[in-house]
């Protein structure tokens, strides 16, 4: 059943939102709402993720202080002194009434609940992504559903590509929901239907390794899916890390001993990787070693096999 509250009985205009925000998504959404709703800024609460390459954590804290908007580490922080809350790409849970609670998720609702939905999406080749604005629940993003927006996609599509289209779907979201907040109407939503839902399950470093039993076009949405601003899809070689960043899908061939992982071919020195159906062109890579970064490619031979550990 559908259900509202009415925020205008709350709302202080000089103090009524907490923000909680991380990543580029929350970036983003900071420089162009702030902009347009600077009296719903009460504070922003900003997180860390160390397990991305760049989390904009530094940006969100520089520009909160060149705007004068109140702002305080995820560690610092005492609690929700406001009737609202919204979370954009946050990763903990929040206490306070759900029903005061704004979540931003990168997915379309019911289906990709939980973590990571954009990349899983991205890996699973779905034609539209977009975003959900919905309320606060005890269980993740199983609350009612504000609005949502969405977007096609073609692929090959890179992440990074990926999370400036659905940008434009955050902030029409936000627009929705602001404005509303701002004005003090009354904010409507839909109960979710349990019966399309899915879920996205959190992705740590293992999930990085790429399996050369697959098809190559599997393996090249895995490592366009998980490319800046995240560390990039992992092999081995020589005992060695290395991050592919850019692969290109080369024509099948028969092959009577197919062995993927091994190289087939080196042409200027970019190896052909034989998958578990199809040939993958590695365009782009490097070693990661201690924290720094050196060049893998050009190979200067091809009688290499990559593993996955």
């Amino acid at each position: 059943m559908p259900y509202e509250i009415n925020p205008k009985k709350h709302l202080n205009q000089e103090n009524s939102v907490t923000f909680f925000l991380m990543t580029e998504k929350g970036f983003n959404f900071l420089k162009v709402m702030s902009k347009k709703y600077r009296s719903l800024f009460n504070l922003v609460v900003v997180g860390s993720d160390k397990a991305i390459a760049k989390d904009f954590e530094g940006e969100i804290i520089n520009f909160c202080e060149e705007e004068k908007i109140p702002c305080v580490k995820k560690s610092e922080f005492s609690g929700i002194k406001t009737k609202y809350a919204i979370a954009i790409s946050w990763r903990w849970l929040i206490n306070h009434p759900p029903e005061n609670l704004i979540i931003f998720h990168d997915s379309l609702l019911p289906k990709y609940r939980g973590f990571s939905p954009l990349v899983n999406a991205l890996i699973n080749e779905e034609k539209e992504i977009g975003v959900t604005a919905l309320f606060g629940a005890n269980d993740y993003d199983t609350g009612a559903i504000i609005t949502q927006f969405k977007s096609k996609i073609s692929y090959p599509i890179k992440i990074y590509d990926a999370i400036q289209i659905n940008h434009e779907n955050y902030i029409k979201c936000a627009d929705f929901v602001l404005t509303s907040l701002l004005k003090g109407e009354i904010l409507k939503a839909s109960e979710q239907a349990e019966s399309e839902s899915s879920y996205s399950v959190w992705r740590d470093e293992e999930d990085y390794k790429i399996d050369w039993s697959r098809k190559a076009g599997e393996i090249r949405r895995l490592i366009d899916a998980v490319g800046f601003p995240y560390k990039g899809a992992s092999t081995f070689y020589d005992g060695k890390l290395i991050r592919i960043i850019a692969a290109e899908e080369s024509a099948n061939l028969k092959i009577e001993n197919r062995d993927p992982g091994k190289i087939i071919f080196l042409r200027n020195g970019e190896p052909f990787i034989i998958c578990g159906e199809g040939i993958l062109k590695i365009t782009e890579a490097y070693i990661e070693e201690n924290g720094f970064r050196s060049p893998f490619l050009p190979l200067p031979k091809y009688r290499i096999r990559f593993s996955n550990a």
